[in-house]
């Protein structure tokens, strides 16, 4: 009935001119606001999902972290427990820390994060490399990829940079009474490349091994800061 009182105004007469007039008018302001609201809804849909993509290249399904202190405990059977978990299909164990890096008299504060070998099934970076190799070296042999804004920052080509880093990372140590440089290990390692993912990561992370990084922070075989978690189903956890 609604519909068949305002089709007869569409449909009037000379007499009602304006009135026919004024409804094709209101007719077409609605119809092309609806059109720029599910114009814009859309693009916000597909910024979402571009976001999305972008943080789940770098970032892992589950990331564990303590629930007190700074570091996580774990022995060989628990991590086994771990891996045999329904839907679980990658773990990668990391070492996460403030530190500074410097090239000569360039220097950049960074989040240095030193993972196992098996952080290519929890993470994106090894397939978003923007400059060089996905090369973390070994404990001995140190490599860094940097984010392409920490590479920026220090000024160098990370694929074929000559010389070594210099790496300051604060170190575990009993002693509370310890003079301030005591409490700070310097490494150096070579850059292997560099990865461009998205800004904020970017110009924060720089990725080494994490049996160099215990190492120069004096953790213990089975410390651990964080644990990254690849599911097999996402969308359905």
């Amino acid at each position: 009935m609604h519909f068949k009182f305002a089709w007869r105004y569409f449909k009037a007469k000379k007499s009602t001119n304006a009135i026919n007039i004024i409804s094709w008018v209101t007719a077409g302001v609605i119809a092309f606001s609806t059109m720029c609201q599910v114009l814009v809804l859309s693009v916000f849909n597909g910024f979402e999902d571009l976001v999305k993509s972008l943080y789940s290249n770098f970032y892992a399904d589950v990331k564990v972290v303590a629930a007190s202190g700074k570091t996580i405990t774990l022995n060989q059977a628990q991590l086994d427990q771990i891996h045999q978990m329904p839907g679980v299909s990658g773990v990668s164990l990391n070492v996460e820390e403030k530190a500074l890096l410097q090239n000569g008299e360039q220097q950049t504060v960074v989040l240095l994060k030193g993972v196992d070998e098996n952080y290519d099934q929890v993470s994106g970076v090894p397939q978003n490399m923007y400059r060089g190799q996905f090369n973390l070296g070994n404990i001995d042999d140190p490599h860094l990829v940097l984010g392409s804004g920490i590479e920026n920052a220090l000024g160098i080509h990370s694929e074929r940079n000559l010389f070594p880093l210099t790496i300051f990372l604060p170190k575990k140590t009993n002693n509370e009474r310890a003079a301030p440089l005591a409490s700070l290990s310097e490494g150096n390692a070579f850059t292997a490349g560099s990865f461009a993912i998205q800004q904020d990561f970017d110009n924060k992370f720089v990725i080494t091994n994490i049996a160099f990084m215990k190492q120069q922070m004096n953790y213990q075989s089975g410390d651990l800061k964080t644990m990254d978690i690849a599911l097999a189903n996402p969308d359905n956890s």
